[in-house]
């Protein structure tokens, strides 16, 4: 047995001691401003419009916490130098002010790929300036699409900023790309979601499940993302696919899998997609192409999942193989109910961190805004299906099958921390009923694609193969094997399966991704035991204590460990910094 396995590295996170009391994320937006003055750019001062005097890093760096992987890199990529006063010049323009007007510029947010400012004015008016940051792709057009998707989504009724401006390209006075928007008064759900009781739940659910249906109700000619026709052509040079109303087109899709790294150099076809066929192979082609051009051997990006293979990097050929298996059967993927191959759009992340509330005069909380649009999907309804993930609780056999939650009988006789996390279960379970119970009353078509005993089959297979390389083609290959195994009910037909696995490499890979798993959920725990998000990120206050903490495990792991197993400890500790190169 490889060293780094389970025993020793629960051992190493059990003996060390360790405060998990991280029930209530921090909220990226509004939680904490910083009130920084606008009359720096780039450290020299110009226009006065705040009398505080602070730091240009407040402006430039990312401020909001820290990564105990690789901080410097990820502060790196997030690092936007741009001109300040420029900034504001064209925020004023936009809501046709004079720059004299602005007096104060304040950070409202950082998330994983933009920072956000408040710009407020003097007679009290504020506005949102929002600029990506030099690591997001396709900066260009990621930033045009959102201004499309917001302004078509707001004329549709729909609950989104309005947009007073934006630009592209960072060929202006602030010397960035940046949208201009509405600033929405209200609260971020996230802020009060673990407070909420079940009479506030049942009606934010209901009110979200209506936004969906309103939404997911726009038909488009085409996959892929939104744009209007005069940035298309600016950025790309071509015109996409046109809707009814002229002024938008569909164009390439911005999601992220299709640019990640070296991706991004690729000419490949990213869309528009004109039909389902074209939707589920691009990914796919995306993929073979980037491999034929940069593929290497790679260990798991995953250090944590290096030791079921030995530690030995792994070929781009076995991933190759079963993108090629895919596109056999992508075809076989589309449901026979034409309705869900319909192509439209959905959020691309609905959390509480991107919905805005406000209570109402009969104290109900009323859903004022959805903000976030950046990197939303054109794609057919049955690829967009799904409960949002921060809604569902299918781990949970209540919520699986649909049973009305309660609270235990015996709650009042449990002490003050059961109760708790009583209370969060049950938290958990009313979410995800209330989300599904109101689907199937207020956007049924969403509801059959749910119904679909394949559904989640064939969305993890668009998934997995629209996936970057990481150094393994694990999960796609399951989930083929999956379908092989299902074939009759996912193509629904009589046409045999034109992938066929050998029963002792079906063997092989099942007992592949068991050991797979228990890594994930090992990794899990040393998470969970770090108080860290799945990239690393902790509050900044946590910073330290999180590396005294990192540090002593590695060294109580090394300690426990034999001579011949500590080089490989020491070379594929999951919580050290490492080099990312190699799977860009």
């Amino acid at each position: 047995m490889p060293c780094l396995g389970s025993a020793r590295l629960i051992s190493g996170l059990r003996t060390v001691p360790v405060s998990t009391s991280l029930h209530r994320p921090c909220s990226s937006l509004r939680s904490s401003c910083f009130s920084v003055s606008s009359s720096i750019a780039r450290g020299v001062p110009r226009r006065a419009f705040s009398t505080i005097p602070h730091s240009p890093n407040n402006l430039f760096d990312y401020t909001s916490g820290r990564w105990i992987i690789n901080d410097a890199l990820r502060h790196a990529e997030r690092r936007r130098v741009f001109d300040v006063d420029g900034l504001c010049r064209l925020a004023a323009q936009s809501v046709d002010r004079s720059p004299d007007d602005i007096v104060d510029l304040t950070k409202l947010a950082e998330g994983g790929f933009n920072r956000t400012f408040l710009i407020t004015m003097r007679d009290g008016f504020q506005m949102v300036a929002r600029i990506p940051y030099p690591a997001t792709v396709p900066k260009d057009l990621a930033v045009a699409s959102e201004a499309a998707t917001m302004a078509l989504l707001r004329s549709s009724g729909l609950p989104v900023p309005e947009v007073y401006g934006y630009s592209p390209v960072p060929d202006n006075a602030a010397e960035t790309e940046y949208i201009f928007m509405e600033f929405v008064i209200g609260t971020t759900l996230s802020d009060v979601w673990f407070d909420l009781e079940e009479e506030e739940i049942v009606p934010v659910m209901r009110q979200l499940v209506e936004l969906e249906s309103k939404m997911m109700s726009i038909s488009f000619p085409a996959g892929g993302s939104l744009y209007y026709a005069q940035d298309l052509e600016k950025l790309i040079g071509r015109p996409g696919i046109p809707l009814e109303d002229k002024r938008f087109y569909v164009g390439p899709d911005t999601r992220l899998p299709l640019w990640s790294g070296r991706r991004s150099q690729l000419d490949v076809d990213r869309g528009p997609y004109e039909n389902v066929g074209a939707a589920l192979a691009a990914p796919a082609h995306k993929e073979l192409a980037y491999l034929k051009q940069f593929g290497r051997p790679l260990l798991p990006f995953e250090r944590m999942r290096r030791e079921a293979y030995r530690y030995q990097e792994q070929p781009p050929s076995d991933h190759i193989e079963n993108l090629n298996r895919y596109l056999l059967i992508a075809p076989s993927l589309v449901p026979k109910n034409p309705a869900l191959g319909r192509f439209c759009i959905r959020h691309p992340d609905l959390q509480p961190g991107n919905i805005m509330v406000s209570k109402a005069p009969d104290s109900t909380w009323r859903v004022v805004s959805l903000l976030d649009w950046q990197h939303a999907p054109i794609l057919p309804l049955f690829l967009l299906a799904g409960l949002p993930q921060r809604f569902q609780n299918y781990d949970d056999p209540v919520s699986q099958y649909m049973t009305q939650p309660s609270l235990p009988k015996d709650f009042d006789e449990l002490d003050e921390v059961k109760k708790s996390d009583a209370k969060e279960v049950y938290r958990r379970r009313l979410v995800h009923f209330h989300y599904v119970k109101n689907t199937v009353k207020y956007n049924k078509l969403h509801h059959a694609a749910l119904k679909d005993p394949m559904g989640t089959l064939r969305r993890r297979l668009f998934g997995h193969a629209s996936d970057p390389w990481e150094g393994e083609t694990l999960a796609l290959k399951v989930d083929l094997i999956e379908a092989t195994e299902n074939w009759e009910t996912l193509a629904g037909g009589s046409a045999p399966c034109p992938v066929v696995f050998d029963p002792e490499d079906v063997r092989k890979t099942m007992k592949l991704d068991e050991e797979q798993r228990g890594a994930d959920e090992i990794m899990e725990e040393l998470r969970n035991g770090l108080g860290c998000g799945s990239d690393g990120w902790v509050p900044t206050e946590r910073y330290e204590k999180s590396m005294a903490l990192r540090k002593q495990m590695k060294e109580h792991a090394l300690a426990m460990a034999t001579p011949e197993e500590r080089p490989e400890i020491v070379g594929h500790w999951p919580m050290d910094d490492m080099d990312e190169e190699p799977y860009m």
